[in-house]
């Protein structure tokens, strides 16, 4: 008996710790910080939008101040789909207020991170999404904090001021419904 109490005193722990930690994942500029500019390349979606395929571009630049959410993920997980799409949604609603998105995808590898974005941009089917290799491909632009532990983090940025982050260590855990909502921070 008193060995069952501490094997599940022990698991107990274990996933408390697990969960502690996907809460506590810090990642990216915080609200009420600056989105500085950083240089990427168009590798697939939004063919809508005037850039072409395999142009190397600041696509935060090219947002202005509009009401932006920039994500840089690792992952193609089922999450990041889901929330690709839905912002996908959300700025065709909000044609008016000129709502922007881009996806950064990060690797160790570029190679595989290029192909990685390609597959999932393929996955998401999006129209108003461009899908981007940033030239700081492993963790992303070096002043934006990109935590090389998050699999994903999400930046929403209104007049280049950082209103809302959402970070997670596994993409499993991204509240994809806690960032569509936040979307009211940068749409209002």
């Amino acid at each position: 008996m008193k060995f069952l109490t501490m094997a599940l005193t022990a698991v107990a722990l274990m996933v408390g710790s697990s969960l502690l930690m996907a809460e506590e994942t810090k990642s990216g500029l915080q609200e009420g910080e600056m989105i500085g500019a950083f240089y990427v390349t168009k590798l697939a979606g939004a063919s809508e939008d005037g850039v072409e395929v395999g142009k190397n571009l600041c696509y935060r630049c090219k947002n202005g101040g509009r009401p932006q959410v920039i994500i840089f993920t690792r992952s193609g997980d089922k999450a990041v789909v889901d929330l690709v799409q839905q912002l996908d949604k959300a700025i065709a609603k909000n044609e008016e207020k000129q709502l922007r998105t881009f996806v950064n995808y990060l690797g160790e590898n570029k190679a595989a991170a290029k192909a990685a974005a390609e597959k999932l941009a393929k996955t998401a089917k999006t129209e108003n999404v461009p899908f981007v290799l940033p030239n700081e491909y492993e963790n992303g632009p070096e002043d934006y904090g990109i935590n090389p532990n998050a699999e994903v983090t999400v930046i929403l940025a209104k007049g280049g001021e950082v209103k809302g982050n959402y970070a997670a260590a596994s993409a499993k855990d991204l509240k994809v419904d806690a960032v569509v909502k936040g979307l009211e921070s940068i749409l209002n």
